[in-house]
């Protein structure tokens, strides 16, 4: 077995954590994906993985090794379908992730129009309120509000968003409108419980406030939906409220005081080696993100 095989199927065996996965998805039998392996690892002079009866993890070695066969990987396929006449068409599955409500309003669109363009691909989209590994879950791009960590993924700024406090005039002509954060205390709160959310809402100059929500919800949506109805005030991100606002329906205070916007990133694992289908949707949604005003 040459040299390349080995070494896409010892980076099979590494995404997967299975040397029957592996077997199964290139067709092959397990000892023969074993025998694969144990020839690389000969051949390198080094152990790649750690085997147990449960599980199958990369050693130190293995995990360098396994970036660099991603690389090389990476530049085989590239080079054959310039070859091939074929890098210009973007062709097979698309995996985008985004945070829940942002990938539906924001980012499901951009997808559609994405597959509208081409329609030799498909779409997968993951949107959750939780991190999401790219490289171990397999996804191509992702959109990122926050700062970042220091990663090899390469980020492209598409714009930033505002945390903001916010309520229906409905409910500050009946209780009032906060001037300070400190007033805040004396509204009702409506508050998402997920990941993101906290008890000590932050402000301009260090200032902290920590509230008792009355409301919770598991959804930002439906804690909007209340807030909308003119049931209480939330602390939301300026794109989720969005529509209602540019509608009159809902109006944000103490807009003095916010921190610092959020910035919102694109990324994607590739690098400058990313294939034709990865470049494409970039090229479309860093266009369409940057164009969004409520982005900027």
């Amino acid at each position: 077995m040459d040299r390349w095989q080995a070494m896409r199927i010892f980076a099979r065996v590494a995404e997967t954590a299975s040397f029957a996965e592996t077997a199964r998805h290139l067709h092959m039998s397990a000892p023969a994906v074993t025998r694969a392996v144990a020839a690389l690892e000969d051949m390198i002079g080094a152990r790649l993985f750690v085997r147990t009866t449960r599980s199958v993890k990369l050693t130190e070695a293995g995990s360098r090794y396994f970036e660099d066969c991603r690389r090389i990987l990476s530049d085989i396929v590239e080079a054959e379908a310039a070859a091939a006449g074929s890098y210009a068409t973007p062709s097979g599955t698309l995996a985008v992730t985004a945070s829940a409500l942002f990938g539906q309003m924001y980012v499901l669109p951009i997808m559609t129009e994405y597959l509208d363009a081409y329609p030799m691909m498909c779409g997968r989209t993951f949107f959750h309120d939780r991190p999401v590994n790219i490289v171990e879950e397999g996804i191509d791009v992702a959109i990122r509000i926050g700062h970042l960590p220091d990663s090899g993924l390469t980020a492209i700024k598409v714009g930033s968003v505002r945390r903001v406090i916010c309520g229906a005039p409905a409910y500050f002509e009946k209780h009032g409108v906060p001037t300070t954060p400190a007033d805040l205390k004396d509204h009702r709160i409506a508050a998402s419980t997920s990941a993101w959310t906290s008890s000590e809402w932050r402000f301009r100059q260090d200032q902290r406030v920590t509230l008792h929500p009355s409301l919770q919800c598991n959804t930002n949506e439906a804690v909007i939906s209340a807030v909308t109805e003119g049931w209480g005030l939330t602390r939301v991100l300026h794109y989720q409220v969005g529509p209602a606002l540019l509608e009159g329906k809902l109006q944000i205070v103490l807009s003095d005081y916010e921190e610092p916007p959020l910035p919102v990133h694109v990324l994607h694992p590739e690098g400058r080696h990313a294939p034709a289908k990865v470049r494409a949707f970039l090229d479309m949604a860093v266009a369409r993100l940057r164009a969004n005003r409520l982005l900027n």
